[in-house]
C-alpha cells in the first residue's frame, strides 16, 4: 500500500510544480510570502467573504455556549456544565457520524456547488436560532437541536472547503500556503467574533449574535458565485457508494503515515479542544466574571492560533511540518495545565494563546501534510477522515469534559486532558525517524526532496 500511494500521488496535480513554486517562494519577503496565495483570484474572493462569514460564526459559537449555560440557569454547576458538554456533542456528532460518508459525495459533487448549498442552509439555521431567541421563546431542547442541524451541514460543508482550495490556486505548492491563510482568517475571525459578541452579549443580548450571523452568509455565498472556477482535471468517484466509502478508509489508514497523522489529531481534539465546552464555568464560577471574560478568553486563543497561522504562512514548503505535527500538541498541552491550575484572571488569559498556537499548527500542519500525500480523487474522501478526526472528537471530548466535570471539577478535567496531550506528543515524536522513511519516497517523487534519506533530520 506504501508503494502504491507513493507512486500514484507523484502524479496527482499536486507535486505538478513543487519544485518551481518552491523557488518562487524564496524570492519573496517574509511578508509577501504570508500573503502570496491572495494573488489568486478565487482564493481572494472565497479569503473576504469567508472572512466576514466567519466572523458571524464565532459571535454564534459564543453566543449559544452562553444561552445553553443562561437556559440551565438555576441548577446545579456540575449539571449545567454537563448541558453545556450535550449542546457541544450535538453540534458535533453528526460529523463523527457522517464526515466519511460526506467524503464520498465530495468526491462525487462539484465541490464549489456543494458549499453554496452548506452555506444557504447554515444561513437559514442561523436565522431560525435569531427569531427564537429574539421572541423570547428558546428552550434548551430547541437549542440542542438546532445545534445537531448545525452538525448535519458542517458534516458536509468542511470536507468539502478542505477539498475545495486545492481548486481555488493554480500553483499545487502553494497548498501550505493557502491552509496557513484560511487558518488565519479562521482565526482572525476568532478574534474580532468574540470580541463583537462579547460587546452584543452584554448591550443587546444573544439573539442579535444570532442575527448577524445569518447575515453574515450573505458574503460567503456572494463570494462563491462570483468565482470562475476551471475543471478540477480529477476523476470522479462513481460505482456503489459503500466500495467508495470503503476504499478511501483503506486507502487513508493503509498509509502508516497518514493513520498516524490522524489518529494524532484525534487525540488532541478528543482530549484538548474539548476546553471551549468549559470556558462559561471558568470565566463564571472559577475565576468569578462573566461574559466579557469568556468572549476575552475566546479572543485570547485566537491570539495565539493567528500567530500559529502566521508562522506556518511564512514557510517555504511542507519541509519541516512533521517536527511540528509531534511537538505542536505539548504546547497547546502545556497550556491547558496552566489554565487548570490557575485561579488568576491575568494568568489565565495569558495561557489562551499557548493553547490557540499549539492547536492551530498542530491542525493546519496535519492538514497541509496530509493533502500533500493523498490523490485528487481520493481527497474528499481521505479529508472527510480528518473533518472527523479534528471536528468529530470534539463533541465526544466536550461530553466527556462535562461529565468529568461534575466529578473532578472543571479545573482538574482540563489541566487531565492537557496531560494526555503531552502523552500523545511524546508518542509521536518517538516514532518521528520512521515516519520520516515513509513520506520519504513521496516527497523524492515530488521533488520536494533528494533521494538521499540524509537529509531527512532537518528537511521533514
Amino acid at each position: 500500500m506504501k508503494c502504491k500511494l507513493s507512486d500514484a500521488a507523484a502524479n496527482s496535480r499536486i507535486g505538478l510544480s513543487m519544485s518551481e513554486s518552491q523557488s518562487d517562494a524564496k524570492g519573496l519577503s517574509r511578508v509577501q510570502r504570508i500573503f502570496r496565495s491572495l494573488h489568486y483570484r478565487n482564493f481572494k474572493l472565497f479569503f473576504m467573504g469567508h472572512g466576514i462569514s466567519l466572523i458571524g460564526t464565532w459571535m454564534q459559537m459564543i453566543a449559544a455556549g452562553w444561552l445553553a449555560y443562561d437556559l440551565t440557569a438555576g441548577q446545579p454547576e456540575g449539571v449545567r456544565a454537563v448541558w453545556l458538554g450535550v449542546v457541544a456533542f450535538a453540534s458535533r456528532i453528526p460529523t463523527f457520524l457522517l464526515a466519511p460518508l460526506a467524503g464520498v459525495f465530495v468526491d462525487r459533487w462539484d465541490c464549489r456547488r456543494l458549499i453554496i448549498i452548506t452555506q444557504i442552509l447554515a444561513m437559514i439555521q442561523a436565522a431560525l436560532l435569531a427569531a427564537l431567541t429574539l421572541m423570547h421563546v428558546i428552550t434548551l431542547g430547541q437549542l440542542i437541536v438546532l445545534s445537531f442541524i448545525l452538525g448535519l451541514i458542517n458534516a458536509f460543508d468542511v470536507p468539502a472547503r478542505q477539498s475545495f482550495v486545492i481548486e481555488m490556486v493554480d500553483k499545487p505548492s502553494d497548498l501550505n500556503n493557502a491552509i496557513a491563510l484560511n487558518s488565519m482568517m479562521v482565526n482572525g475571525a476568532r478574534i474580532i467574533g468574540p470580541a463583537i459578541g462579547g460587546v452584543l452579549l452584554k448591550a443587546l443580548g444573544v439573539g442579535f449574535c444570532f442575527l448577524i450571523n445569518a447575515v453574515s452568509y450573505v458574503a460567503v455565498i456572494a463570494a462563491l458565485l462570483a468565482m470562475k472556477v476551471k475543471p478540477s482535471g480529477r476523476r470522479i468517484a462513481t460505482g456503489n457508494i459503500l466500495t467508495n466509502l470503503t476504499e478511501g478508509i483503506h486507502y487513508a489508514f493503509g498509509f502508516a503515515p497518514v493513520r498516524n497523522v490522524l489518529l494524532l489529531l484525534a487525540l488532541v481534539s478528543l482530549s484538548g479542544a474539548s476546553y471551549t465546552v468549559l470556558l462559561p464555568v471558568f470565566s463564571q464560577q472559577v475565576l468569578h466574571q462573566g461574559s466579557g471574560l469568556y468572549a476575552l478568553l475566546f479572543a485570547a486563543t485566537g491570539f495565539g492560533a493567528l500567530a500559529g497561522a502566521m508562522f506556518l504562512a511564512m514557510r517555504e514548503s511542507v519541509r519541516g511540518l512533521s517536527l511540528w505535527i509531534a511537538v505542536a500538541p505539548a504546547i497547546m498541552g502545556l497550556g491547558l495545565i496552566g489554565l487548570g491550575l490557575s485561579r488568576w484572571v491575568w494568568v489565565s488569559v495569558l495561557v489562551m494563546p499557548v493553547i490557540g498556537f499549539g492547536l492551530l499548527v498542530q491542525m493546519a500542519s496535519s492538514n497541509t501534510l496530509i493533502q500533500t500525500l493523498v490523490e485528487d480523487h481520493m481527497r474528499g474522501r481521505v479529508m472527510s477522515l480528518y473533518s472527523m478526526a479534528f471536528m468529530g472528537m470534539v463533541p465526544l471530548g466536550g461530553l466527556l469534559a462535562g461529565l468529568m466535570a461534575r466529578l473532578i471539577g472543571a479545573p482538574a478535567t482540563v489541566a487531565v486532558n492537557g496531560l494526555w496531550c503531552v502523552v500523545g506528543s511524546i508518542l509521536f515524536f518517538n516514532q518521528l525517524q520512521a515516519f520520516r522513511r515513509q513520506i520519504h519516497p513521496v516527497y523524492v517523487k515530488k521533488g520536494i526532496m533528494t533521494d538521499k534519506f540524509t537529509e531527512l533530520p532537518n528537511a521533514l
